[in-house]
This record gives C-alpha cells, sequence and structure tokens, in this order.
C-alpha cells in the first residue's frame, strides 16, 4: 500500500490531468485533508487509488468520483482512446462506433467524451439524440452498421454509480479475447492529457433511428393477433417510459398506465432504495397502483429498459414471477406460434444459472437448446438464436435484430401472450401450471452474499474448492463442477456447480458487475394434475432446506 506522501503525490498527478472541475475540486479538497493527516480522506484516497477499474466483459461499472477506482471523465477518455486503438488496429483504420447513453450523473459527458475521442483519431462517432434505452443503442450498431457501440449507462446500479458497455459490430456485448486486448491498449494510454479530443466534428443521430427501432419492436408480435391487455408500467425512474409507450401504440395495444412517480428519469432514483425491479420494494408502487386499478398485468423496466419484470394477480394479492417463470412464458409463446425446426433460427438459449426448463421444453417441441455462461455477451452469439434468456429478468425475443437482452420487445411479448390467453379465458399462471405437468415443477430460488471487500469473495469459493460438501440439505452431492475449469465444455468462468441426488442443482458464483456473491438453486420433481400442489411444495420444502446449507457454507 503506497505511503501517505506516495497517494498525496498520484492525486496531485490525476489532478494535473483531470478536464473535469468537478472532480478536480473533490479531490484537491481530499489532498488538503490527508495532508492535515485526516485519517477518512488517506482511507479515501487509498481506496481511489488503489487500482484501475477493471475493463472486462461487462466494460467498467462503480462510482462517480475522481481517481483511477471511479467512473470519471478522466477514465472514460483513456478506455475511449483504447478502444478506438483497438478497432483502428483490429477492425477498421476509420472506425464508426456508435454511442448511446442513460439519464444517469454524467452519462452525457461521458458520451460526448467518447465521440470526442473517436472523432479526433479519425473514426466516425455517431451519438444517440438523448437519453435512450439500452437496446436502442444495440439495436443502432446493425442498422447503422457500426463497427462497434458505446452505451453509458450503470442499468441498476445505486444512483452514484456509472457505467460503460462495449459492443462490437456483431450487436452483441465484448467476449474475451477482445476485453483484455482492449485493455492492453487502454493501459497503453498514459495519460488522458495526452489524448486528442475533437471539438466537433461526430454526428447527433436524430429520432428516425429511433423510429427504426420501434417499427422494429412492433414487429415481433403478430399483425393480426388480439390485443385487449390492461398494464401498469413503472421505468423505476429510468429512460424506458416514452419508448415503451411508443412501441405499444406501434403494435396496437392500449397504453399502459404509468407510474407517474417514477416515469420521467430522474438519476437519484428517489422513490426506490435500489433500481433493480429484482430487489424487494423496487416494485412497490407499480403494485399499489395495481391494487387501485385492477390491470391484467404489471410490467416494470430496469433503468436502461434491457430488462423486463412481470408481476400477475393471485388469490393472495400481485406476484411478481421469478426471472425463470417469465423465461419459460415466453419461450413456450414462441414454440406455440411456430418455430420451423429446419429453419435458420431454431436455438433456445439460457445462462446456466437458468431454469433446466426451458431445455425440456425445446426437447419436447423437437429443439436444438443450448446453455451458455451467464450474460447476454454469450447468448447473443449462440448460432441459430431464435430466444435466449437468463434468470436476471433478461430476454432476447428478436435476436436477428437486437442480439441483447431487451426489456422493452420482451414487454411487447408478454403482453400479446397475456391477451392471447385471456382471448381464452386464462392466464399466465394457467400456463406454468400446464409447464409444470408435462416437465415437472422446475422450481428456482437464489441469494447474494454482499460483500464491502471483493476480496472477501474468493476465500469462501477456495474454502469450497478445497473442502466440497458431500451433502446439500441433507441430499447427497452426486456431482462437483469447478466452472473455472471449464465444465460441461463451456469457456472457463468463475464459480461451482453441484447436481444434488434428487436433481436439485446449486451454482455459487460472484456477480460481474456488483460486489457479491450470488448463489442459485433450482428443485425440480414429477408431477401428476393431482398432485401439483403438492409437488410444488416439496419443491419449496427442497430449496429451502439446500438454501439454509449454502447459507452457511458461503458466509464471508
Amino acid at each position: 500500500m503506497p505511503t501517505s506522501t506516495e497517494l498525496i503525490g498520484l492525486a496531485e498527478a490525476w489532478v494535473a490531468e483531470d478536464p473535469d472541475p468537478q472532480t478536480r475540486s473533490e479531490l484537491a479538497a481530499l489532498i488538503e485533508a490527508a495532508r492535515d493527516s485526516d485519517s477518512a480522506a488517506l482511507t479515501d484516497l487509498a481506496d481511489r487509488f488503489s487500482g484501475l477499474l477493471e475493463f472486462g466483459t461487462a466494460g467498467l461499472r462503480g462510482a462517480l468520483g475522481a481517481g483511477p477506482n471511479r467512473m470519471n471523465r478522466v477514465v472514460v477518455i483513456r478506455t475511449a482512446a483504447g478502444l478506438t486503438a483497438y478497432l483502428k488496429e483490429r477492425v477498421d483504420p476509420e472506425p464508426t462506433v456508435v454511442i448511446g447513453f442513460d439519464a444517469r450523473h454524467n452519462s452525457d459527458v461521458f458520451a460526448r467524451d467518447t465521440a470526442a475521442v473517436v472523432t479526433a483519431a479519425g473514426g466516425r462517432a455517431l451519438v444517440l439524440p438523448r437519453p435512450l434505452p439500452t437496446p436502442v443503442l444495440a439495436f443502432a450498431i446493425g442498422h447503422l452498421g457500426a463497427d462497434a457501440g458505446v452505451m453509458v449507462t450503470a442499468s441498476h446500479n445505486p444512483p452514484h454509480d456509472n457505467g460503460y458497455k462495449v459492443y462490437l459490430g456483431d450487436g452483441s456485448q465484448i467476449v474475451p479475447p477482445a476485453d483484455s486486448e482492449i485493455a492492453t491498449h487502454i493501459g497503453a494510454v498514459r495519460s488522458a492529457a495526452d489524448v486528442p479530443l475533437a471539438t466537433n466534428g461526430w454526428q447527433t443521430l436524430d429520432d428516425r433511428l429511433l423510429d427504426r427501432y420501434i417499427e422494429a419492436a412492433a414487429a415481433v408480435v403478430a399483425p393480426d393477433g388480439p390485443r385487449d391487455v390492461s398494464i401498469v408500467h413503472t421505468a423505476l425512474h429510468g429512460v424506458g417510459t416514452d419508448t415503451v409507450l411508443a412501441a405499444f401504440e406501434a403494435a396496437g395495444f392500449p397504453q399502459p398506465q404509468a407510474v407517474l412517480t417514477q416515469s420521467a428519469p430522474d438519476p437519484e432514483f428517489p422513490t426506490v432504495s435500489f433500481p433493480n425491479p429484482e430487489e424487494p420494494g423496487a416494485i412497490d408502487a407499480a403494485l399499489a397502483l395495481a391494487e387501485r386499478v385492477q390491470p391484467d398485468l404489471v410490467i416494470a423496466n430496469d433503468p436502461d429498459a434491457d430488462r423486463c419484470a412481470v408481476a400477475v394477480p393471485g388469490p393472495d394479492g400481485w406476484r411478481m414471477l421469478r426471472g425463470d417463470e417469465v423465461g419459460v412464458l415466453l419461450g413456450q409463446h414462441l414454440i406455440d406460434r411456430g418455430i420451423d425446426p429446419s429453419g435458420e433460427r431454431t436455438v433456445l438459449a439460457r445462462s446456466i444459472v437458468s431454469s433446466r426448463l426451458l431445455g425440456a421444453m425445446a426437447e419436447g417441441a423437437g429443439l436444438p437448446a443450448v446453455e451458455t455462461l451467464t450474460g447476454f455477451k454469450w447468448i447473443g452469439r449462440v448460432p441459430g438464436l431464435r430466444f435466449g434468456y437468463e434468470e436476471a429478468l433478461g430476454y432476447c425475443v428478436d435476436p436477428g435484430t437486437v442480439p441483447d437482452k431487451d426489456g422493452i420487445t420482451a414487454a411487447l411479448l408478454v403482453a400479446e401472450l397475456a391477451a392471447t390467453l385471456k382471448q381464452q379465458g386464462r392466464t399466465l399462471s394457467d400456463v406454468l401450471d400446464d409447464l409444470a405437468l408435462v416437465h415437472g415443477v422446475h422450481q428456482t430460488d437464489a441469494f447474494s452474499v454482499r460483500v464491502r471487500d471483493l476480496a472477501l469473495i474468493a476465500p469462501v469459493l477456495e474454502r469450497l474448492r478445497h473442502t466440497p460438501p458431500t451433502e446439500l440439505g441433507g441430499v447427497a452431492v452426486l456431482s462437483a463442477e469447478d466452472l473455472a475449469l471449464g465444465a460441461g465444455g463451456l469457456p472457463p468462468t468463475e464459480g461451482l456447480r453441484y447436481l444434488l441426488a434428487d436433481q436439485t442443482r446449486v451454482i455459487v458464483r460472484p456477480s460481474g458487475t456488483e460486489p457479491k456473491l450470488k448463489v442459485y438453486l433450482e428443485a425440480v420433481v414429477p408431477v401428476e394434475r393431482a398432485e401439483l400442489t403438492t409437488a410444488r411444495a416439496e419443491a419449496s420444502r427442497r430449496l429451502a432446506s439446500v438454501r439454509a446449507t449454502m447459507e452457511e457454507l458461503t458466509r464471508a
């Protein structure tokens, strides 16, 4: 660890190259306090200068602030310079990069800096006209024939975070080895002050691009299908509202009723403690509105609208469906609409932490199924992909147009399914019952071990590797796989997978975007019609028992 004198020297050097008066001032105040031996200031400086914010397959994501371990203009300029150098070397001497941004703090600034770097380096920078959903950026890459795309967003992270997603020309997020090669080019940038920045010359796109996206999104539903469905929608203070409403109108659906307190973009996310629809309480305002107006569905998008959550009414009130439930509902709907087994797009894909039910459904329909590593950077690249999903509320329903998760087209397809079922006097819950009767109950659960220091995660995994469990929840472990060794023919990734004698599956892996260890559970119980309730109760019992054991084993 650097001494206090060394930390102050690093901070002073940073101030000298920082073009942002706000972060310069922030760091100058810390330097002054550190000179007075303020322990809190020294600890803060040590964290900010503990290393570079790591660039990987998720791009960049971190807290806003001055220093190399934060999201700021210096880090973004260096990253944009490294990305542009990589593109010039590997793709085109004059690369075209399309740049999008959401409504978080500094997203527009980081987008403009990226455009300035690309333009000054002889590339062509195309900037989306205003804060827009991530799927619009993913669509724009293919639609405009760009060599790469950048989306400035931290998705569903807390308000003080921002991030930098990088896509290549296929419209999918980067995977190895591109991530490490780009990181090498970033590392070669000695100072942001040495990076040329254009003052103009990039192109700001107009709404014609957004119109094309909305047309493409509306086309995911059948033009002559039923449209009678009522929906409450929340954007969770993100950028989804206007695009969702426009897409629903273009597709001929009634306009969803917006949760007005959450419909406008607000980087402070004032009504939620954590702007992720998966988190407890995040969609409470939408559910409260649903109690009053009694719609058929509640739909929530995360702040950059690439994820889609769904809640349905039930005998005990409104219930948010798990991501696995929405995933299999969408998969079954597409199967029912017709997927030609001899066509070009026939594959149903899911991430390793998602339910195995989709594979059983594919087998029953005579379609190929693929398991990928976690993340749409892998799912979107599956050859012949027709539909892909991951349990964290991400769904790709139109891979030929947007080979990434898209919460807007997913919402349209959910609406079409709900309207079709409503016409038949049925509900989404009825379809879930049908799938359980045919393929058995596939019940999932997950929990996270949050840590303040990422270094606390590795010892937990090493402990499990060194002393692998022989039973979990009182059930014998049938097989244990170290995903870091490339289990099942997949590329190596950090994590462990266990299969129990009763077919319960457990996966432990670190989050790719947040400081936490995640544990995913799935129980499978065969069922007959008279035993559906009993089978679900047994699945819940198995999950609770295994979860209790795993909570003990994963204490950081």
